[in-house]
């Protein structure tokens, strides 16, 4: 019980170290945070789904441009999405899409607002002051480790960082290494990976902070995590070898008092 105690008391004393987040900050009351170098950018790539919506003054004007649902040609390039009767364009594996009218369009490796601008430009030869709008819909990440809920995590925003994804999976639980949070990331055919320090205000500044289409995020579980992993394995092993010689030792009493009467 002394040692339960102690233990308990250990645990509580460092809680405040263990679970807080950007501790570089303890000590300010206010101040600005750094920003991420350079400018952040979801670029398309092959199997994203897209909605693209034309539209101008005159509504009647670009509704030639937005998806007829009934043209057989375009239907193969669609799929339904999560939204009632909403259409997505599928990036094919060269990476375009095929439009109503302006036909194939390449789209892979520009983010949507250069998409919108291009598609513009092609209608506003025929339009008066065309409005288009590109959306991707299928962005995912994979958040595994030490969350309350692992899962993939689905987002329409252009915007998506660690901490909003942390927080979608019901952010970290308490055996988590916050100085240890991976993002895994697959680009130009290369796997690789960049650790996070979640106790440091720098990890705003990372190139990883804002994710990208298919990061795998993982959070290393703490010390305490992995010990009690150790000791729950042994006592589970223990258990199995004390109920293997209490069934051998019950099945052999059960046969000499057979014998003997």
């Amino acid at each position: 019980m002394l040692i339960a105690a102690a233990t308990l008391l250990s645990c509580n004393t460092n809680k405040e170290n263990t679970l807080a987040y950007f501790r570089d900050l303890k000590t300010q009351e206010m101040g600005s945070l750094p920003m991420p170098k350079g400018e952040y950018k979801i670029l398309i790539q092959p199997d994203d789904e897209l909605v693209i919506s034309v539209t101008s003054a005159v509504p009647e004007a670009t509704a030639v441009y937005n998806l007829p649902m009934d043209n057989p040609a375009i239907r193969g390039n669609l799929r339904m999405a999560t939204q009632p009767r909403t259409q997505t364009y599928i990036v094919d594996e060269k990476g375009d899409v095929v439009l109503p009218v302006l036909g194939r369009v390449h789209v892979a490796g520009k983010t949507t607002n250069a998409i919108a601008e291009e598609i513009t430009g092609m209608i506003a030869q025929n339009v008066k002051d065309p409005y288009v709008r590109v959306d991707i819909v299928n962005f995912s990440v994979d958040v595994m480790g030490e969350v309350r809920a692992p899962q993939r995590v689905f987002t329409e925003r252009q915007h998506f960082t660690v901490l909003d994804a942390l927080s979608q999976c019901g952010d970290l639980t308490e055996y988590a290494q916050r100085d240890c949070v991976y993002v895994i990331r697959t680009e130009n055919g290369k796997r690789e990976y960049h650790r996070l320090n979640l106790n440091s205000s720098d990890v705003f500044n990372s190139p990883y902070f804002y994710l990208k289409q298919n990061d795998v995020i993982y959070v290393e579980p703490n010390k305490i995590r992995v010990d009690n992993s150790k000791y729950n394995q042994h006592n589970a092993f223990r258990l199995s070898v004390t109920s293997t010689i209490v069934s051998g030792v019950s099945v052999i009493a059960s046969l000499i008092i057979a014998l003997t009467r």
